[in-house]
């Protein structure tokens, strides 16, 4: 590095500390320039040689949006592979992609928004496909990995900055920007921030985006939990960029605020950074800002504050050191270990549910491909655009032979008639041929949203045949003879100009729906009614037509032919990632959609010898059937289809393991709002049931032994060590896990937990040493009565096996921990939110800045209870409850009992007040409460 001249301004130094440079650049700036540095959209400071930035490039699974890239699995998919450092080489290649498009892109921006490391408590969730898994640790383990490969590996500069989403407790679409997320204090701690905690704490972590929903009421954009939990964990400047439109929500949807001047100023002092409202237009945010400074609701060192955590992230991209930055050039983008990469991560994703022997399959097989995803690479809302594509079909044409080979599809080919007999009809035009590429494939750049192709007609004497595919939940597809999806366009006509369904509203999708003698066709994208006018067929709001549906095939039909003749039948099913289940949509059933259903039930009464292979984003609830061979991948990127073939020929051993729990039936499910994992039993760590599959499950095509497990003590925490033998004919990887239990605990604990895995790759015969260091903490538990983690003394089971329900080798350790002490309520009372059990009550907001209350849910009605509270030998003589808004607390401890009630409603929801009554008691005892109406309880507190 060269000295800098007395005409460099410090900033520019790169012999000075980045603290010491921003300090410089921060006192250059004016307050005007530094408020327009808290738009998503920062413009350039030309009189400083400062240039533009934003925020927010995606990178779930390769970069998003931007054009072709390499496509990997979807991040639930690199979750199944359990394998940590795969998953950081995926990080490091679309990080290097990110360098390479943002050299020849100026809309490419370095800060990666990216991974997703909410937790997959729900499998209802409509983006389930988003993040790993539904355990803490596994979720964290992969969520590091993949932001180290973000970061990249030199130890001042970043390669990309990586920003987890979404803050926090965030698993639901319904009502996603005004549901409240109730999450008790245990939950918080030991579930939902575990995952960020842990991630943050490794150090490759630039910032977070907080989700749109609410937590204990209170909007996630005016979380204290930024403040008072994320900003603890490290010594590094956090940088918190908001959710796309969610500061207006304080305001617009969710109504928590007054005036757009005090949510803005309370989401800058909760921590937010940057406002990703407007799109590029950054007027309305720096209004807002100023307007909250004119009325003294924010200061300009809290303004200071955001600007200094975005220019950390920026300096540490090496914006303001092009010389010293070491990825300035990258320029890494599709190669051949990219490539090679995409193929081994889809290859490791793929999970082998169940397997009667019936797989590899024989290169000879006459194989007899069938199903709605057989040919097909789907890609989802956050995936790039293909470079390379491998389908099912293609991929077993490659390893088999097309002579080997036969594909069915199993669409219902349909005719759609009009109430005055003519046909639906794709007309055909000579610009056909200009939406294809060389090799005949659509151009999908070409194809969308095309206004120039003339829409639909109607033909008396013959129609279209369209191929009709039902989704789930009435939600249809209609495809035109050459592959183009039916969709409408801007100006409301029918056009078959679509490659696929996609888009933020999906303009492909309709419903039939039963009318008089037949049906009408509504599109769900306008929500209108197709209508047959003079100029063509469009959607209106007025004169529907009512059509009949002429059927003239069943997909079931072709597919049990085609059955029939083959040796085996590989059904491909699953989901289109844009339908029934995405983000803005949750699923409303763990049932695979009829459509599919029959055609399974068609594939394997044709031929017994049939696998189904489960393509989707989320799992399923499978009905029972004889069925000898069973996988799962999530949509697996560019070469999804030559990964499965690799699988199902044997060229490679299948070891995915599930990431979350595969439940038997949708009654095995919580409410989706109930975020109560620990009173709801909920994920493989609580529930009670049997699975379908449990949580971590997967087989091989070999066979593993375990053994020769030891615990020793290390340092702060105990090493685990045991043997792993190949005793198979088939060289293989496996995922070993380590479990624990508290035999004996002093509340609920988790019925097993994961602590620890690997995965390990043994030839046949190959034995292996693993050993696992766990800390002490591991074990602990967030302690209500105290506020802090505790370490229960007693008996754990340490548990080693193949999934969470196949331990292969077990012992049981004794732990030194702090016994439990009752609650000291003389001196602290209890806060209400840390009760031991509830039901029928909701955590919500003590104030719009900080702490919980609790009130009861729909029913009206609340019971708490907190365990072994402390009266003291000389007792206590009153009771002392904090409430505000209207009803009544019932206290009840041993054989007495006392309801306050407030006599008039509150002014507001945060105006409490205090109400006594006499209640005697001494001793310990478990205190019940019971809390009617809209009242919320803060606090309880007791005096002599």
């Amino acid at each position: 590095m060269t000295a800098s001249t007395p005409s460099t301004p410090p900033f520019r130094d790169p012999r000075l500390p980045f603290a010491k440079r921003i300090d410089d650049l921060l006192s250059r700036l004016t307050l005007d320039e530094k408020v327009f540095f808290l738009h998503q959209y920062v413009p350039a400071v030309e009189r400083l040689g400062i240039a533009a930035w934003r925020t927010g490039q995606e990178g779930l699974h390769g970069v998003a949006w931007m054009g072709p890239a390499t496509v990997f699995p979807q991040a639930v998919g690199l979750g199944a592979t359990w394998n940590p450092e795969l998953v950081r080489r995926v990080g490091e290649a679309v990080a290097r992609e990110v360098r390479a498009m943002s050299a020849r892109d100026e809309r490419v921006g370095l800060n990666v928004w990216a991974p997703v490391v909410n937790l997959l408590r729900h499998p209802l969730w409509g983006r389930n496909e988003e993040g790993y898994s539904e355990d803490p640790r596994l979720t964290s383990a992969i969520a590091t990995a993949y932001t180290h490969g973000l970061r990249g590996g030199h130890p001042v500069f970043w390669r990309t900055a990586p920003i987890l989403k979404h803050w926090l407790a965030h698993n639901n679409e319904t009502a996603r920007d005004t549901s409240s997320s109730s999450v008790r204090p245990r939950v918080l701690h030991e579930y939902d921030l575990r995952a960020f905690r842990s991630t943050v704490e490794a150090g490759a972590v630039a910032g977070v985006m907080p989700a749109y929903n609410l937590v204990n009421g209170r909007p996630n954009h005016v979380s204290p939990y930024l403040n008072d939990h994320l900003r603890t964990w490290t010594e590094d400047d956090l940088f918190v960029c908001s959710d796309a439109c969610a500061p207006s929500n304080l305001v617009e949807t969710e109504h928590y605020f007054d005036t757009y001047e005090e949510s803005t100023a309370a989401a800058v002092v909760a921590g937010l950074d940057s406002f990703t409202d407007h799109g590029t237009d950054p007027t309305k945010t720096v209004e807002r800002l100023k307007g909250a400074l004119e009325q003294g609701l924010l200061t300009e060192k809290e303004i200071d504050l955001a600007v200094r955590r975005q220019l950390s992230v920026r300096f540490r991209l090496g914006e303001f050191d092009p010389e010293g930055d070491p990825y300035a050039a990258e320029a890494a983008f599709d190669t051949p270990e990219h490539r090679a990469l995409a193929q081994e991560a889809a290859e490791q994703a793929i999970v082998l549910l169940r397997n009667d022997g019936m797989l590899p399959l024989a290169p000879d097989t006459r194989i007899a491909v069938v199903g709605l995803l057989a040919d097909e690479c789907k890609l989802d809302w956050y995936s790039g655009t293909l470079i390379h594509r491998s389908t099912p079909l293609e991929g077993l044409y490659e390893r088999f032979g097309a002579e080997r080979v036969r594909f069915t599809e199993g669409v219902d080919r349909v005719l759609l008639r009009t109430s005055s007999g003519a046909y639906l009809t794709v007309p055909r035009t000579d610009s056909d041929d200009e939406v294809r590429g060389a090799e005949g494939a659509l151009d999908p750049a070409l194809l969308k949203g095309r206004t120039d192709l003339p829409p639909l007609t109607t033909s008396p004497e013959a129609g279209t045949e369209l191929a009709l595919v039902d989704w789930g939940d009435g939600v249809l597809t209609l495809r035109a003879p050459d592959g183009r999806y039916l969709s409408v366009a801007e100006d409301g006509y029918l056009r078959a100009s679509a490659d696929q369904p996609g888009g933020w509203i999906v303009q492909e999708t309709f419903r039939l729906e039963p009318h008089d003698h037949g049906h009408l066709l509504r599109h769900l994208g306008t929500g209108h009614h197709v209508q047959v006018a003079a100029d063509g067929v469009k959607v209106a709001g007025e004169d529907p037509e009512v059509f009949e549906l002429v059927v003239v095939e069943r997909g079931e039909e072709a597919v049990a032919r085609a059955a029939a003749e083959a040796d085996v039948t590989v059904v491909i099913a699953g989901n289109d990632p844009h339908i029934n289940g995405r983000e803005t949509e949750d699923r409303s059933t763990l049932d695979l959609p009829a459509h599919q259903a029959r055609l399974l039930h068609a594939a394997r009464t044709a031929n017994p010898r049939t696998v189904l292979v489960i393509t989707s984003a989320y799992p399923y609830a499978l009905e029972p059937g004889p069925l000898p061979a069973v996988l799962w991948t999530a949509h697996g990127g560019q070469a999804a289809g030559t990964a499965l073939a690799r699988v199902l020929a044997g060229d490679v051993s299948p070891a995915g393991r599930l990431p979350q729990t595969w439940y038997e039936s949708d009654a095995d499910l919580p409410d989706l709002l109930d975020y109560d994992v620990i009173g709801s039993r909920q994920t493989y760590l609580y529930f009670e049931g049997t699975p379908l599959y449990p949580f971590g499950h997967g087989l091989s095509y070999t066979s593993f032994s375990y053994g020769d497990l030891k615990v020793e003590p290390e340092g702060d925490g105990l090493r685990v060590s045991f043997s792993v033998t190949n005793t198979g004919r088939t060289a293989s990887d496996e995922v070993p896990q380590l479990y624990t239990r508290a035999v004996d605990p002093s509340v609920p604990r988790p019925r097993r937990e994961l602590l620890a895995h690997t995965r390990l790759t043994l030839a046949p015969g190959a034995r292996t040493e693993v050993a696992f260091d766990v800390p002490l903490r591991a074990f602990e538990f967030w302690d209500v009565a105290r506020g802090s983690w505790r370490l229960d003394p007693g008996a754990y089971d340490l548990l080693v096996g193949t999934s969470s329900a196949d331990i292969r080798i077990r012992t049981t350790v004794r732990l030194a921990g702090e016994p439990a002490a009752p609650r000291d309520v003389l001196q602290l009372g209890l806060l209400a939110a840390d009760f031991d059990e509830q039901s029928g009550a909701e955590i919500v907001d003590r104030t719009k800045r900080a702490g919980d209350s609790v009130t009861p849910g729909s029913s009206g009605v609340a019971q708490l209870v907190y365990r072994n509270c402390d009266f003291g030998s000389s007792g206590v003589a009153r009771v002392t409850v904090e409430v505000a808004g209207e009803g009544e607390v019932t206290v009840e401890a041993g054989a007495v009992q006392a309801t306050l009630a407030l006599p008039s409603p509150t002014e507001t929801p945060y105006t409490y007040t205090l109400l006594d009554a006499p209640l005697a008691l001494t001793g310990v005892h478990d205190v019940h409460l019971r809390l009617r109406g809209p009242v919320r309880l803060a606090h309880v507190g007791f005096s002599g």
